[in-house]
């Protein structure tokens, strides 16, 4: 066998398929799932590919099918402009990344044990939330009782009071005699977040004036320690797209490096002295793109701004994503933050905080802050993620998603930028305006189970035991909302929670199943599948006989319920749904819907016999749920 110049020699005597070759295959197989439907037209070559095609956030869409014709940009190598492949040559491999856990216990012993028993099982850095969020500044020195600072590094984050909190910590780092070079972390300073998450901008002046201060001093004194933050997740956590996310930190470190360079710092010393802070989600590809894209926007700023290739690298915070976690179910939380995780760390995230499972009730417990870290050790020390640097680079699907979505991001920063900054951006709604857009588009999606939630808008659990924490200081407020994708679901759970708690016992629906199991299965699981999703208890009556009318009313009336849905296939549908809606509507059923979606006269029958409602995959399961428990009474 002849082995050719370049590539593998296994079935080298086969000829290479073609892109059109593949095209064709997949027009078959559309027109073969088309097939109930003959008179749709089948889309052939480009138009066969692009039915395949998932559009995502920002424009962007994921095709089928990606080669070497779509590769994007030269990326580089690890360590080198423009740090696509990572901010540093030896990426994680050496040391893995660094594993940091957030503490916002508001009591200093509480607080203290749980630092401890981190550091003492794997977590290498420490981010605390200190000030009215958190711990008390002044309580900063029991905190850190008998932590090794000069090992561990401290990443404050104490909002409006970041000036107070640094220079407790650098009391702490006095009294304990920590030599300056040894001091590592950050002080958390992010006036422009604040004004972010809080609205107030009288402070942001005297706040940047600050945070220039505290970079000046960090960059004499302390060379490993950093000044500024910039928090992304304020953006994140009020709905903003991944582009946005990514368009509005650009932004904000333009900023900084304007008003440090404007107090006399170095252009940089400027640079040295921001760390950047992103969210990691269970979509786990746009998370990686997200963190290489980010890297590859900051280089170009930096070389833009004059600043030295050995400092342009955008040193990484990755943080799972808030937005994400669920308060029904929330032992999924621990699989959501897991995948996040491992994106993060494919990505090339410096440090990476894995929230606990249990975030959205309060004040995690030291079981969730176990599990959390414990994610980060099995990734690191079980399967190996940090043994190879970029472990993505390389795939055409990866690296043509980084360059789109640096292009939308790189967009969206320029738009900031022509409105002043990001400051002018945030006081002129420029940037609520554009993320509450995002997040109401995100919400019908979420609310038409386009994008699914798994133990919440998808397979809930009504007898799931609810999880009770410590309830945790009240985060600062006033400026841009905080939302989760779960909240329009988990508001109609707990309408039933309360109707639960009245009544002792759950609104309920009546499943009226025509036919046999085999025919009514499918709608009938869709049916309870979607009506438990907003806490309503399903009791499936089946009638074999579908012309069993007496049948079907006796045991709706058996079932306690107000409500009944008919399931069903279309031929049953067409036989008997209309004499089935009218005896129930006469059994006492204040609302009757029917499973699935027919058209025209059918539908109109349907309507005309009773039925007030139609129920199908990609309806708007949030109205209909909520229409539901207002008719059922439900508090």
């Amino acid at each position: 066998m002849t082995v050719p110049p370049e590539g593998l020699p296994l079935a080298a005597e086969f000829p290479d398929a073609t892109r059109e070759q593949w095209q064709r295959l997949v027009e078959g197989v559309l027109r073969k799932a088309g097939a109930a439907n003959p008179a749709a037209p089948v889309p052939s070559g480009q138009e066969a590919e692009d039915a395949l095609a998932t559009e995502v956030e920002d424009g962007l869409r994921v095709r089928p099918l990606y080669t070497a014709e779509d590769s994007a940009i030269d990326s580089g190598y690890p360590g080198f402009p423009p740090f696509l492949r990572g901010s540093r040559p030896q990426g994680s491999a050496v040391a893995g990344w660094d594993v940091r856990q957030q503490h916002a216990a508001p009591d200093p012993q509480r607080a203290n044990e749980a630092v401890l028993a981190d550091l003492e099982n794997g977590v290498s850095s420490l981010w605390l939330t200190v000030g009215e969020a958190g711990l008390p500044i002044a309580a900063l020195p029991q905190e850190l009782r008998g932590v090794y600072l000069d090992l561990a590094a401290v990443v404050l984050d104490a909002g409006p009071q970041f000036a107070a909190a640094a220079e407790q910590l650098f009391a702490v780092y006095a009294e304990r005699q920590v030599p300056a070079e040894a001091a590592a972390g950050n002080l958390g300073a992010d006036p422009l977040g604040l004004l972010a998450r809080t609205g107030r901008a009288q402070d942001t002046a005297a706040q940047l004036a600050d945070a220039a201060a505290l970079a000046a001093r960090c960059h004499r004194d302390f060379p490993a320690v950093r000044a500024l933050t910039v928090d992304a997740l304020a953006y994140h956590d009020a709905g903003a797209s991944t582009a946005e996310e990514l368009g509005c930190s650009l932004a904000t470190g333009v900023a900084y490096l304007r008003e440090l360079t404007a107090a006399g710092l170095s252009v940089d010393a400027a640079a040295g002295q921001l760390e950047f802070r992103y969210a990691a989600t269970a979509d786990q590809f746009l998370t990686i793109a997200k963190l290489r894209a980010a890297r590859r926007l900051w280089a170009r700023v930096a070389q833009v701004s004059g600043v030295t290739p050995g400092a342009a690298a955008q040193r990484q915070h990755a943080v799972t994503s808030s937005v994400m976690m669920t308060e029904r179910d929330p032992w999924v939380n621990m699989l959501r933050t897991t995948v996040a995780c491992l994106a993060a760390g494919l990505g090339g995230a410096d440090a990476v905080t894995v929230l606990p499972f249990d975030t959205a009730f309060g004040l995690p417990d030291a079981f969730a802050r176990r599990v959390a870290r414990n994610t980060q050790s099995i990734l690191l020390e079980e399967s190996h993620l940090a043994r190879v640097i970029d472990p993505a680079g390389g795939s055409w699907y990866v690296e043509q998603l980084t360059d789109e979505l640096a292009q939308s991001a790189w967009a969206w920063f320029q738009e900031i930028e022509r409105a002043g900054g990001q400051q002018a951006a945030l006081g002129s709604g420029l940037v609520g305006e554009r993320i509450a857009a995002t997040w109401a588009q995100r919400s019908d999606d979420l609310a038409h189970r386009r994008e699914p939630i798994t133990g919440v808008s998808e397979f809930p659990n009504l007898a799931e035991l609810p999880v009770v924490r410590d309830p945790a200081p009240a985060p600062p407020g006033g400026g841009l909302p905080r939302v989760r994708r779960s909240q329009a679901f988990e508001a109609l759970r707990s309408r039933s929670d309360a109707r639960l708690n009245a009544t002792g016992e759950r609104p309920r629906v009546f499943l009226a199943a025509l036919g046999p199991a085999a025919v009514h299965t499918g709608r009938s699981s869709f049916a309870a599948n979607l009506f438990q999703a907003g806490g309503l208890e399903t009791v499936v009556g089946q009638a074999t006989d579908p012309a069993d009318t007496a049948a079907l009313t006796e045991a709706f009336a058996a079932s306690g319920a107000s409500t009944a849905c008919l399931c069903s296939g279309d031929k049953l549908y067409a036989e008997h749904a209309e004499a089935a809606a009218i005896a129930l509507k006469a059994a006492g059923a204040r609302r009757v819907l029917l499973a699935g979606r027919p058209g025209g006269e059918q539908r109109e029958a349907y309507q005309r016999a009773g039925v007030d409602e139609f129920v199908f995959a990609g309806g708007d399961a949030v109205a209909v749920l909520t229409s539901v428990l207002d008719e059922i009474g439900a508090l």
